[in-house]
């Protein structure tokens, strides 16, 4: 890059890092298929951006819309409705099964399978060590 093209940039955009930034957008874009607003004279695209910006043929706000734009991450989450729904609905069911087993026990109707719980062992326990202080 010349030395000259850098100082004239300085004129219309006082902050070097903001100049770096412009600049490399441009040169992307340029990179890109954009159109030239200058000749290319043999230059690189870095350098036709410093020079277009030097010659203000390119708006400087444009580019600050553009360099932000680009940077700008939106993460976009698409759940697909139909599995959601399915999954509300399969968890909807395993709430019924629960109720239906809890209902059945507090009425007494549940099926005996024969094995004891093992809530009523500890208590078995637990009264027999009390008995024993």
């Amino acid at each position: 890059m010349a030395r000259v093209t850098v100082e004239d940039c300085i004129l219309k955009v006082p902050n070097r890092f903001e100049l770096v930034l412009l600049s490399s957008q441009r040169a992307r874009e340029i990179g890109s298929g954009a159109a030239l607003t200058v000749d290319r004279d043999n230059d690189k695209n870095p350098v036709v951006a410093l020079r277009e910006i030097a010659d203000e043929t390119v708006e400087l706000s444009e580019l600050k819309e553009s360099m932000i734009k680009g940077h700008q991450k939106v993460i976009e989450v698409e759940e697909d409705e139909e599995d959601v729904i399915d999954l509300m609905e399969g968890e909807m069911d395993d709430m019924e099964l629960v109720a239906d087993e809890d209902a059945l026990a507090a009425s007494g109707m549940h099926e005996d399978t024969g094995e004891t719980d093992d809530l009523d062992d500890d208590t078995d326990t637990a009264v027999t060590t009390d008995e024993e202080e």
